[in-house]
Parts: structure tokens; sequence; C-alpha cells
């Protein structure tokens, strides 16, 4: 397994684990990457956190998800920019991020622990949605794969500082700074077909509060 010794800007490494569970709650998304037939496969997918474990899920369909359930090594990665570093040189000029990366082998998921999954993967991307959906068909179950690789090897990183410019450049004319970056929630469009009386659900009203 690769090692999670940080060797570039270490100074920048962190090793509070409720650092990386709060960066792992917050994404959205992940970039999970496995060798498939000597090629490298990056997949964008949804990820959660349940306690100790990471959880993704996808087509039973999907080639690369039939690998990543038989317990190809796989590295998964996080990233959450926040901030432009506009610094006085293009060489110095950077970005506030939080970035994480774990290395692993996935387990598919069945039974009760599969739908206790899906619930967790539901939740971390609408709070409160699975109380107001239906129940899962066995159709679509069988139709999902649901992984889980234990959070155990994983490296985290945080650049948050301003311009590191040489004192000839601060001398200099040019602007220096940091510019953030503002992420949210916009307004919701209910579907086409949506039945007329059908009002917002709290768990959609609640996002622009949550996000």
């Amino acid at each position: 397994m690769p090692t999670t010794h940080i060797t570039r800007l270490p100074e920048k490494g962190v090793h509070d684990r409720t650092q990386l569970d709060a960066l792992l709650d917050e994404a959205l998304v992940a970039h999970v990457g496995l060798v498939a037939d000597g090629h490298p496969v990056v997949i964008p997918t949804a990820i959660a956190r349940d306690n100790d474990t990471a959880l993704v899920h996808g087509s039973t369909g999907s080639r690369w998800m039939r690998l990543l359930a038989g317990g190809a090594p796989t590295c998964v990665t996080v990233t959450a920019l926040e901030a432009l570093v506009v610094a006085r040189s293009a060489f110095e000029s950077s970005m506030h991020y939080r970035s994480a990366v774990l290395f692993g082998r996935f387990t598919a998921l069945s039974g009760p622990a599969k739908l206790s999954a899906l619930d967790v993967l539901v939740e971390a991307l609408i709070p409160g949605r699975t109380r107001e959906l239906r129940a899962s068909t066995d159709k679509e179950l069988a139709a999902t794969v649901v992984l889980a690789m234990p959070i155990e090897q994983w490296s985290l990183k945080v650049s948050d500082g301003w311009p590191e410019d040489t004192a000839e450049d601060v001398a200099g004319d040019a602007w220096a700074g940091v510019v953030p970056l503002l992420h949210g929630v916009g307004t919701p469009g209910a579907a086409p077909d949506l039945r007329p009386g059908i009002d917002l659900p709290p768990s959609v009203r609640a996002l622009a509060v949550e996000r």
C-alpha cells in the first residue's frame, strides 16, 4: 500500500482525524482511482462517511464498480477549494484548500448494512430526505452496488496562508492578497411533471440554511 507520509510541503500536513472527518462530511464528491488492465481510471462519485468507513455506490453494471467490489486497491481523494491566493508572481500564486487522500480496498455491502449505507449516502447529500422518500424496490437494490472502505490509511493537507512573496516583489507595485471562493445553494426548481399542490419538502428548504 502506498505511503501516506507527506513529502511535498509537509508543514501543511494535518494529523487531526477530526479535521479529516469534517472534510469528508462536507464533501459531496470524491474521486476514486484504480488500475484496470494496466490502465489508470479515476471515477467521480458521491461519497459519505459512516463513522470510520467511507461509502460510495454505483451501478452493478459498472465494470469499475465490480472491480472495486472485488477488492482492487484504490485511492480516494477529496478536495475543498476555499480561496485563490493572489501573489505578486505566478510562481507564488496558489490556493487555499483542504485535500485528503485515502488508500485501501472496498468491500460490497449487502442486506441491512447495504440499506443503512444507502440511507447514509442520501442523508449526506440532503439531510432529512430519507424520511420523505419511499422505500427502495428490490429491483432498484439489485441494480445498485454499495461499497465500504475502512478509513485507516490517509493523509490530509491544509493550505490557508497569505502570499509568500520575495522582499523584492513586496517592494513592487503588484497587488497581493486572498480572494475567497463562496459555495452556496440556489433557488430550488420544481420538476415539470410535479403535481400541483406539492410543497417544497423540509429537507430541501433546510439546504439554504445548512449550506
